[in-house]
């Protein structure tokens, strides 16, 4: 059974994945020109932040089974899956690391520290009140792994109540809302967490109509896709000092050097990076070596996203 692997080596490959199965033939694809073996590879690992590019030419390995990505996100690897491949994510690779950063997102913009390092940078000693997470209304926009996470990384900081909204309701272990009743939630929300998946019917939720909805004051973490929002109304709210954001992911995406939400008082923007952290490579390495040994042994895949 052939296998693209990302890594350089087969040592750095047996050092990261340990002991595989002995029917798994490994060829080292890290981005560029295909290995000889395209008419052979049945599982491929992609890169994690790889070129886009080896997707169109998937038409090229005739032999592929599965693709496995080191996203949780694949809305844009989707389309060029062929029929009868199995895709897989990785989900619960990035939780820790995207969660992380969303709590952290908030906090910046809640006690100003994107002002404070600006203001270093000149030596310029200026104080300001922050806004603190304790005694706020939280509301998580997708309930699954990362939306979990996020939740268990706020229990300690005192905050007055966690609202949950996804696709469909359910009331265990907590009570979830369903994504239907989102304008009743957001008049009740002083932090709004976004990390529901990109769907026809999530695309653009946070609009201008939405964001009207929220309080004077709050607060808007997007660690999940950049057309969950309407960017221009966004920027129509943002701009008047009514509510601020912490962003990791924008539309359009990489955000041009000219684009107004850049210079939008009260906007800060990380580049994408909400799973680009130390936790990553642990977590993302037993993925890779659990999935192959389930391949290698004829035992079903996780992450099955397609």
């Amino acid at each position: 059974m052939r296998v693209w692997v990302p890594f350089e080596s087969e040592a750095e490959a047996r050092e990261k994945l340990g002991e595989l199965p002995d029917n798994l033939e490994l060829d080292f694809y890290n981005g560029g020109e295909f290995p000889s073996t395209a008419d052979e590879v049945e599982f491929y690992i992609h890169p994690y932040l790889g070129d886009p590019d080896p997707w169109e030419r998937f038409g090229e390995l005739p032999r592929l089974k599965v693709v496995q990505i080191q996203s949780a996100g694949y809305d844009d690897i989707k389309p060029y899956i062929p029929q009868g491949v199995t895709l897989c994510n990785a989900a619960g690779v990035h939780d820790a690391s995207t969660a992380e950063l969303a709590v952290a997102l908030s906090l910046a913009l809640g006690r100003h520290l994107d002002e404070f390092a600006r203001n270093q940078t000149t030596g310029t000693w200026q104080t300001a009140f922050g806004s603190s997470i304790a005694d706020k209304r939280v509301t998580i926009l997708g309930y699954g792994h990362i939306g979990q996470a996020i939740e268990r990384r706020l229990t300690g900081f005192e905050v007055a109540s966690i609202t949950r909204v996804a696709r469909r309701a359910r009331s265990e272990p907590v009570p979830v809302h369903p994504i239907t009743e989102l304008d009743r939630v957001l008049p009740a929300t002083d932090v709004l967490f976004l990390i529901t998946p990109l769907t026809p019917q999530t695309e653009k939720i946070i609009d201008k109509h939405a964001l009207s909805l929220l309080p004077d004051g709050a607060q808007v973490i997007n660690v999940g896709r950049g057309r969950l929002i309407d960017t221009d109304a966004l920027v129509a709210e943002t701009s008047t000092g009514r509510i601020t954001a912490g962003l990791d992911v924008t539309d359009p995406e990489p955000l041009p050097a000219d684009h107004p939400l850049w210079r939008s008082p009260g906007v800060l923007i990380s580049p994408h990076v909400g799973g680009a952290s130390s936790a990553f490579y642990p977590r993302t390495r037993a993925l890779m070596a659990a999935q192959l040994r389930r391949y290698a042994t004829g035992r079903p895949l996780e992450n099955v996203v397609l």
